[in-house]
């Protein structure tokens, strides 16, 4: 630490010594740029010192005290750290599903690696390691998680913690799954937006038999893992029965579950198939289709993405604005928000996709009304 003391000239002319009993003696000391004061001189000019000694008029002497006083709150806001978001997926890393929440962000100014890291948590489909996962980003004590991949990683964060916000983006019934007591009044830390692929199921079902009207038996895939599965399930079990239809449930999690599940609707020889809305059988889209093409079995699928790889048909939202309005949720949280003031956002568009090309290997006439409601038609 370095002891200073100062002299002053006044206007009349002539050294004021600090020492003087005129003067008003200025002591203080410089350390790390900043000039605490326990006095303050009466207002003279700086002249030069045949003792070295610094000095400085009052005007001065304030403009730089006041500078270094301003710099330590700029100073203080560079070294915060930036503020980290999780993402818990109950599946593979979804590049769209990332890509839609990054862009929500975007739009409000917070971009990785600039202003915001985020740290990703994938169950790759085995939901039982999601309530670990969802701990782990806790115990980090990120600013909020965000949930994607399917329902199955929202339950998990919410029973992680209290305190920290969580946003999903999932085709469930937020209501239904716990998540929030209602969808304009969430309550709690957690909000989201939600596209209810899952409560389709019924109008799925009934556009199936529009364009299989003689189908007597019906198989359906479903995760048995998955917190929607029931009420899903007790939807289509509901419309097949109206249509005088049996059905075929088959449970399965994982890729050999699905090889087998084919296995027994040929040896049930269902006339179609129906595919849950799942995350985990949306990262298996392609296998499913595949085995759909091998055994000549048509299908109706809860996402595009099997249209797209050569399924029938299917009857979606677009999850894309979801994922967007997640990331906008984020960014309104990390300005000051709480999770229990943002209402649930719901995608309200639904699209109706038929594959031609896979009608016509599969000998289905698809019927002109049908065709008409359609949204998308690949030929």
């Amino acid at each position: 630490m370095r002891r200073w003391e100062t002299n002053f000239t006044c206007p009349q002319g002539g050294v004021v010594d600090a020492r003087a009993p005129r003067a008003r003696r200025v002591r203080g000391h410089i350390r790390g740029g900043s000039i605490p004061l326990t006095r303050l001189a009466t207002s003279c000019s700086p002249i030069s010192s045949q003792r070295g000694e610094l000095q400085i008029d009052r005007r001065t002497l304030i403009a730089l005290v006041s500078g270094t006083a301003l710099a330590r709150p700029f100073a203080a806001r560079a070294q915060q750290p930036m503020p980290i978001i999780g993402v818990l997926s109950g599946t593979h890393l979804n590049q769209f599903e990332v890509d839609g929440v990054k862009a929500g962000l975007a739009a409000a100014g917070f971009k990785e690696g600039e202003n915001i890291k985020i740290e990703y948590r994938s169950a790759e489909g085995r939901y039982d390691r999601l309530p670990a996962l969802a701990r782990d980003l806790a115990e980090r004590r990120v600013a909020v998680i965000v949930t994607i991949g399917g329902a199955a990683s929202a339950p998990p964060a919410k029973a992680a913690t209290t305190s920290i916000p969580i946003v999903f983006a999932n085709g469930a019934d937020p209501v239904k799954l716990g998540l929030v007591t209602s969808l304009n009044h969430p309550g709690g830390n957690v909000t989201g937006a939600s596209f209810l692929v899952n409560s389709l199921a019924a109008k799925r079902m009934e556009l199936l038999h529009q364009l299989l009207p003689s189908a007597g038996s019906i198989g359906f895939i479903v995760n048995s893992k998955n917190p929607s599965y029931a009420a899903e399930t007790g939807e289509v079990e509901a419309a097949t029965t109206a249509f005088g239809q049996q059905l075929v449930v088959q449970e399965t999690a994982d890729e050999a579950g699905i090889d087998i599940a084919f296995k027994i609707f040929a040896a049930r020889k269902v006339a179609a198939f129906a595919v849950a809305a799942d995350a985990f059988f949306l990262s298996r889209h392609e296998q499913i289709v595949a085995l759909a093409a091998r055994d000549g079995l048509p299908g109706m699928y809860p996402r595009e993405e099997y249209v797209l790889a050569g399924g029938l048909v299917s009857y979606a939202p677009h999850p894309i604005e979801a994922y967007r309005l997640a990331g906008s949720y984020v960014a309104r949280i990390l300005k000051g928000e709480k999770p229990e003031d943002l209402p649930v956002q719901q995608a309200v568009k639904v699209y109706l996709s038929i594959n031609l090309k896979t009608a016509k290997a599969l000998g289905i006439a698809v019927p002109p009304t049908l065709l008409a409601l359609a949204n998308e038609v690949i030929e």
